[in-house]
C-alpha cells in the first residue's frame, strides 16, 4: 500500500508574488486549476480557470469590470526541475502578450462560464474536457448545460468546440459526466467523471482514440461490463465527494493515482488502483485546509508518473491563485 508521506509547498504558479510574474508579464493576477498534461514534445500545457487582470478584486474569483475577466487561459512550461518550481515558459496570447481566453462562451445559450477539467495530446492533437457551467450555487454546488471536449490542431493557439462532441445535462442535473479526468492506456481514452459540483461520484467511461469527439462510441462501466452510449449505466468506481479530479498512471509504484478534492474533509486527497475499474483505495490526505485554507484542485503534473514524488497544481480561494506543491509518496 502507498503512505503519503511528507508535504510541502514548493512555489506560487501565479499571482503578483509568483515567481512567473504572471500579472505583470501576462496579464494573469489571479486564477485558479492549473491542469496539465504534456505534448508530444515533452513540454507541459498549463490551462487555468477563470482568470482576472487589474481590476480584480483582490479576494476570490471576481472583477468589477468584465473586460478583465477571461473564462479560461493557456500557459506552456519546459522546464522539468519542479524542484525549483513550475517556470512559465509562455502564454497563448492576444496581441499585446497578455494571456487571451481560448474556449470562448456559447453566445446562444445561458451560460455563467466555461471552465476547464482536463487535458491530453494523442497523434499531435490537443483535447481539452469542459464544463458549461449555467450558474453557480451555495459552496461546492453548481449547475452545468452540458460537458464538452474541445480539441486543437496548431498546438494550443486556436481550439474546436464541436457541438455533437457534448454530453447535455439533464433537468435533474444529476448526469455523472459534467468534470471530467482523461487517462489513456493503450488504444483507448478513459474518461473518469462526476456529475456538476464538488459532491458526486466517480464514474468510468472509455472509447478509442480515433472516436474521442463522438460520444456515441463512448462505453461506460458498469461494475462488471462495459455497455455502449448510455452514461447512466455507468455505476461509481469510487464514492464522493469527488471534485477536480485528476488520474496519471505511476510507472514508478505500477498503479494508478487519483488526486481530488474531497469537500468534507477539506482536503485534496489520494487514491490507488491496479485499474482504473478498482478496486481504489480510500482517499489519503496531502494537503489540508487547516493548513492551507480555501484550498481546492489537485491537477498532477505528468512528471510525478515517473518517482517516488508527485507535483501537482493547488488553488486556494484567497488568494485567488495556483501553487505547485510536492508530496512524497512512500
Amino acid at each position: 500500500m502507498i503512505e503519503v508521506g511528507e508535504t510541502t509547498l514548493v512555489s506560487q504558479i501565479t499571482g503578483h508574488e509568483s515567481t512567473n510574474l504572471t500579472a505583470e508579464r501576462y496579464g494573469i493576477h489571479a486564477t485558479d486549476l492549473g491542469i496539465m498534461w504534456d505534448d508530444s514534445a515533452g513540454r507541459t500545457f498549463v490551462v487555468f480557470g477563470d482568470t482576472y487582470g487589474p481590476g480584480w478584486r483582490g479576494d476570490g474569483a471576481g472583477t468589477d469590470d468584465d473586460t478583465d475577466w477571461r473564462c479560461n487561459v493557456l500557459a506552456i512550461v519546459a522546464e522539468r526541475d519542479l524542484d525549483h518550481g513550475l517556470k512559465i515558459e509562455s502564454v497563448i496570447a492576444q496581441d499585446d502578450g497578455m494571456a487571451r481566453q481560448i474556449l470562448d462562451r456559447d453566445a446562444e445559450s445561458v451560460e455563467e462560464t466555461v471552465i476547464p477539467c482536463a487535458g491530453i495530446e494523442i497523434d499531435g492533437v490537443h483535447y481539452l474536457h469542459y464544463m458549461s457551467v449555467r450558474n453557480w450555487g451555495p459552496q461546492g454546488k453548481w449547475v452545468t448545460n452540458y460537458a464538452g471536449i474541445a480539441f486543437s490542431r496548431d498546438g494550443g493557439r486556436t481550439w474546436d468546440k464541436p457541438w455533437r462532441s457534448r454530453w447535455i445535462n439533464r433537468a435533474e442535473h444529476d448526469h455523472p459526466f459534467q468534470m471530467g479526468a482523461f487517462a489513456q492506456q493503450g488504444e483507448h481514452l478513459y474518461l473518469l467523471g462526476t456529475p456538476n459540483g464538488r459532491w458526486g461520484d466517480t464514474h468510468l467511461a472509455r472509447v478509442s482514440t480515433k472516436d474521442i469527439l463522438e460520444p456515441s462510441a463512448y462505453e461506460y462501466w458498469t461494475g462488471e461490463s462495459w455497455h455502449p452510449k448510455d452514461p447512466f449505466a455507468a455505476k461509481p468506481v469510487f464514492t464522493g465527494p469527488v471534485a477536480e479530479l485528476s488520474v496519471l498512471y505511476s510507472t514508478h509504484f505500477g498503479c494508478w493515482l487519483a488526486l481530488h478534492l474531497d469537500e468534507s474533509k477539506a482536503a485534496i486527497v489520494l487514491r490507488t488502483a491496479r485499474e482504473l475499474t478498482g478496486p481504489w483505495t480510500d482517499g489519503q490526505v496531502v494537503a489540508d485546509g487547516e493548513r492551507y485554507p480555501g484550498l481546492y484542485g489537485g491537477f498532477l503534473h505528468p512528471e510525478s508518473a515517473n518517482g517516488p514524488v508527485i507535483y501537482y497544481a493547488m488553488s486556494r480561494w484567497s488568494p485567488y491563485n495556483v501553487y505547485l506543491m510536492r508530496t512524497t509518496l512512500n
